[in-house]
């Protein structure tokens, strides 16, 4: 249970630094260009790639690791969590699983908006 807790109270944090960071960093940039998203998937990739490392390592306990990659880094970006499960794929040599994960989360998941968009209107 206390996992789940470490886990809820890190994704609450994230939401929240991904709310405010994102709506201050569009201020900053203007709508011309989503700025903020962009920012938020690529740094939210680049620091869960440090906490797994560290994890993976043994510098980290279970409980940090959840709390931080799961949770924080889960509620600030979910893309960080693709980035690194691309990561492993290919570290493990199946670049063409890397490949259609890549090609397909990013092809499949702007249809799946495009159509759910289309069809609540």
């Amino acid at each position: 249970m206390e996992r789940y807790l470490l886990v809820m109270l890190g994704g609450a944090i994230g939401a929240g630094l991904r709310y405010g960071l994102g709506a201050w960093l569009q201020g900053l940039a203007g709508p011309s260009f989503p700025w903020s998203t962009f920012f938020i998937n690529l740094s939210g990739s680049f620091l869960i790639g440090a906490v797994l490392r560290r994890s993976l390592e043994g510098n980290l306990s279970t409980e940090a690791r959840l709390f931080l990659a799961v949770g924080i880094f889960g509620g600030y970006t979910t893309f960080s969590t693709f980035s690194y499960e691309t990561l492993t794929l290919v570290q493990q040599g199946e670049w063409l699983k890397a490949f259609l994960y890549v090609t397909g989360s990013v092809v499949l998941g702007f249809i799946a908006v495009w159509l759910a968009y289309r069809l609540a209107g």
